[in-house]
């Protein structure tokens, strides 16, 4: 399946609830009623949107409609897809002789551990051969361990772990040594939930410094993997993150499970942080680099 068909198909409970109230109110208009307007915004804010960007939308549609006589439908899509400009971002291996850092964030649940593993299966993809390194810095859940270490036998990276309850910056130590050593991508598994929020965040900073002392940089991407099914909360979640690590971009994963795929612009408009990838399902491919257009397409195309 192509991956459009496969996005719209992840898409398909958005698409049930936001295309659906949306093409009827638009099909054939000329000009939107009060009663438009109001339908419109809320189904934009139901796919959360988020409720000044979708009475921004439908500001911007109105003026399309009365200036360029366009195809409502068709305007909103494309409308869409210009306020997503720029989001788009890929993640890139350095060419020097330094190893390439993806400190990898997100709660439990989020999907994790299994993004780590598709971003280093599509990594192997492009460049051949390139080693992997796995760092294991959950130490406090036994089972993050275990599963990151089965998919490093899997695809064939190095694994690099302490005893469950060690000092997770003392694995990253280690792991960076390791990359170092082997150069190629080091991905740095982390823990979603520590007793308190404050906790988590100043071990995730520990983290970061710990890279930074010993290549000098800090890592070269800090990556988010949020679920979509949470909606609106992913704000909240993506803001402490990004106070903490400065993140640099957002994997956005499990939109084939919500009717909230609108979540994307509300993410961006808050935030201005970039997403690589997108994720509808299970398998490597089901996640996906990330396209303003091919969303756009995806969400309103037939």
């Amino acid at each position: 399946m192509a991956w459009i068909d496969r996005l719209k198909s992840g898409l398909s409970k958005t698409r049930a609830g936001l295309t659906h109230t949306v093409s009827q109110v638009l099909r054939g208009a000329k000009k939107l009623s009060e009663d438009d307007i109001e339908a419109l915004e809320e189904a934009l804010i139901a796919s959360d949107v988020g409720a000044q960007t979708a009475m921004a939308l439908v500001e911007e549609l109105q003026t399309a409609m009365s200036r360029d006589n366009a195809d409502p439908l068709r305007a909103l899509q494309a409308l869409i897809q210009e306020r997503l400009a720029g989001i788009e971002k890929a993640l890139v291996v350095r060419s020097d002789s330094q190893p390439t850092v993806f400190l990898v964030a997100g709660v439990n649940g989020a999907g994790k551990t299994t993004t780590i593993a598709k971003l280093a299966t599509q990594i192997r993809s492009n460049h051949p051969g390139i080693p992997v390194t796995f760092a294991a810095a959950d130490t406090f859940r036994a089972a993050a361990i275990e599963q990151l270490g089965i998919w490093a036998d899997r695809i064939g990276a190095d694994f690099i772990r302490h005893q469950s309850g060690a000092d997770p910056s003392a694995v990253v130590f280690d792991a960076v040594d390791h990359a170092i050593r082997t150069g190629g991508v080091l991905f740095v598994d982390t823990a979603g939930r520590l007793q308190t929020k404050h906790n988590l965040m100043e071990e995730l900073k520990k983290i970061e410094r710990t890279v930074g002392k010993k290549l000098g940089r800090g890592s070269d991407e800090r990556i988010l993997v949020l679920d979509a099914t949470t909606g609106q909360n992913g704000i909240s979640q993506a803001r402490h993150f990004h106070e903490a690590i400065d993140l640099s971009s957002i994997v956005l994963t499990k939109v084939d499970g919500t009717s909230k795929g609108g979540v994307v612009l509300a993410i961006w408009d808050a935030l201005q942080i970039p997403l690589t990838h997108i994720g509808v399902g299970e398998s490597a491919g089901d996640l996906h680099a990330f396209s303003a257009a091919e969303f756009a397409e995806a969400l309103f195309g037939s």
